[in-house]
């Protein structure tokens, strides 16, 4: 079989360190010589193995996607010069024919690479993977915001205090202050919905009946727990958004 790579270098990675076989290949009779090492995933050690990558002459190396744990290894070895940084699906590795028993993932991995017998996935650019981070983690605290949002509406529903059945948003102006108002001890259902703004105010019959509850203390210290958790998660997603139209 043709050699693509005489050179070729495979990862086995997992959390703690990567099985590392440079494979070189064999000329005439001579069979390819395979060296495998041991590397922690510390950026030292990893940044040492970069080093080693270059003394070796490697022009190919080729990890698994496995979990989270190859980004290491990956962004510290994707612009060593003259090499090209392969990182393969783990099924499709395992679905090729002809690998021996007896044969370690990085050592597979050398084989395969050296005789072009895989392709890469895509990996997105830094300035695209940092986009990524940001827009990821925006979404992520915009549904933990949404669950703060849904217990605090299961703890009024307790307290009998029947809001969101008359304002469509219990956060915006007016309900706020009327949050703020029972926290703060108000207990008079007439004179919380007068607090009422703009169209919430033709419904100030409703909100009377539905601010006459049972809010005790218990009540007003468990929603300024949510309530400041909603403002946190606010203030998140204000900055990654302003961050996210940076870049």
């Amino acid at each position: 079989m043709e050699v693509m790579h005489a050179r070729c270098a495979g990862m086995d990675i997992s959390k703690t360190d990567a099985k590392v076989c440079v494979r070189v290949a064999g000329t005439g009779r001579r069979k390819a010589v395979e060296t495998v090492s041991t590397w922690s995933s510390m950026t030292r050690q990893i940044l040492a193995l970069r080093e080693h990558l270059a003394a070796e002459q490697v022009t190919c190396v080729v990890m698994e996607a496995t979990s989270d744990y190859w980004k290491p290894f990956y962004y510290l070895l994707e612009d060593l010069d003259g090499v090209e940084v392969l990182l393969v699906n783990a099924r499709q590795v395992k679905n090729l024919p002809g690998r021996k028993t007896d044969v370690n993932d990085a050592t597979w991995l050398a084989q395969l690479g050296a005789h072009g017998l895989v392709r890469g996935s895509f990996v997105p650019p830094e300035p695209v993977r940092q986009l990524r981070d940001l827009t990821r983690t925006r979404t992520a605290i915009i549904r933990e915001r949404s669950r703060e949002v849904q217990r605090l509406e299961k703890l009024l529903e307790d307290a009998g205090i029947k809001l969101s059945s008359v304002a469509s948003d219990i956060l915006g102006v007016s309900g706020r202050a009327m949050l703020e108002a029972l926290i703060d001890g108000e207990r008079d259902p007439v004179l919380m919905a007068d607090l009422a703004r703009r169209r919430l105010r033709i419904k100030i019959p409703a909100l009377t009946e539905a601010l006459q509850g049972r809010f005790v203390e218990h009540h007003a210290f468990m929603v300024r727990i949510h309530l400041d958790l909603i403002d946190q998660h606010t203030a998140a997603v204000d900055q990654l958004t302003e961050r996210i139209e940076e870049l």
